[in-house]
């Protein structure tokens, strides 16, 4: 009986440890997107801690930067996390080898795992475990280092763009500022080289943030911009641009709303956030409302730019182009607490926690 427990007991920690080692691969190794459920509890424990912070600081401002420490903080505690679960079941294989009691199990495996090597053994299986989770200390803190680079150079390709767009939208970024500042200084028919820009911004950040998931709640270097709300302003600069403006169609506008809610929607699917598969105007309605588009439709014409005579046509062609990343675009702004900002984060829903665990997907019949 007592060699059925201790068999038990080893294959416990070695599942342990397997698991933690997958977790980690999924996060500093795997180039593709790969849900980890320690990763979300990790996460997920943070964000409960900062929201019950963020109840004691009542500005935008000063929750803005409480919360840029949240991804980092969250990121550097998965380390420790790992360090803990690769211990613990190490641990629990060398008691189930009869090293000693527990709390020589548990200092044995520490000076393995941090290699301090002051706790040794004759045992050449115990010696050839102990090895492993040296091995395994030192991989882990090298893959951090590799990580580290990797991802603030994602961040630095992704805020450039934020950056640049407010010379071209403003600030807080929005369509007619964005549409009235290329009419007076370049001419509409110079929009396409944006679309063109922002379609390869988009598809960067899918990759970049679905594959590297703490990169989502990386705020921006100013608590006015989002990466979030920027890609938003430019959507809707697109879709107005499709419907409204009374210029030749430039396909790579399309181009671009289409990379765009593609972005938007597999980040969105990876935090399991739901959201329309594939929405329709108007049986999918959108969150702008007919009075603010004609408004601003009013003001690019007092501006000098060329309007569609056809307005109901325009209009339902824009919600056409909007309904398709309405929704995840409001969701994401709830999600990474974007700064207030027309057509996005004004009207984004409140935030719910997520639970800690990844629910299970519902299939479809």
């Amino acid at each position: 009986m007592d060699i059925v427990i201790r068999g038990l007991v080893f294959l416990t920690g070695f599942v342990v440890v397997c698991l933690t080692v997958f977790s980690a691969l999924s996060t500093f190794v795997l180039t593709r997107a790969a849900r980890s459920q320690l990763n979300r509890v990790v996460f997920g424990i943070m964000r409960r801690i900062f929201e019950f912070i963020l109840k004691f600081f009542p500005t935008y401002e000063q929750r803005d930067q409480i919360m840029a420490y949240y991804s980092p903080l969250s990121l550097m505690m998965l380390v420790p996390t790992w360090y803990f679960l690769i211990m613990s079941g190490y641990a629990a294989m060398y008691w189930s080898l009869g090293v000693g009691d527990l709390y020589a199990d548990l200092r044995f495996s520490g000076s393995s795992v941090f290699t301090l090597g002051f706790a040794t053994s004759d045992s050449p299986i115990v010696t050839f475990l102990s090895f492993s989770e040296a091995l395994l200390g030192l991989v882990l803190v090298a893959l951090l280092m590799a990580y580290l680079p990797t991802m603030y150079s994602a961040f630095s390709r992704r805020e450039q763009a934020v950056n640049m767009l407010e010379v071209r939208a403003g600030n807080p970024p929005n369509p007619y500022d964005m549409l009235s500042r290329f009419h007076r200084i370049h001419g509409l028919d110079k929009l396409a080289e944006q679309w063109k820009i922002w379609e390869i911004w988009f598809a960067d950040v899918e990759e970049s943030h679905t594959t590297l998931p703490a990169l989502v709640f990386f705020r921006s270097p100013r608590s006015d911009n989002s990466w979030v709300t920027s890609a938003g302003a430019v959507l809707d600069t697109a879709a107005l641009t499709l419907s409204s403006i009374d210029i030749p169609n430039e396909m790579s506008a399309a181009l671009c709303i289409r990379a765009g809610f593609i972005a938007f929607r597999r980040i969105a699917d990876y935090f399991d956030i739901s959201h329309p598969q594939n929405p329709t105007y108007p049986e999918t309605p959108i969150s702008i409302t007919r009075e603010e588009y004609d408004e601003v439709i009013r003001k690019l014409e007092a501006a000098g730019i060329p309007i569609k005579p056809d307005h109901e046509k325009a209009w339902k062609d824009f919600a056409g182009w909007r309904v398709n990343y309405d929704r995840v675009l409001l969701v994401l702004c709830t999600l990474v607490m974007a700064p207030q900002t027309p057509w996005s984060s004004d009207r984004a829903p409140k935030f719910k926690l997520p639970p800690l665990f990844i629910p299970k997907k519902k299939h479809k019949h």
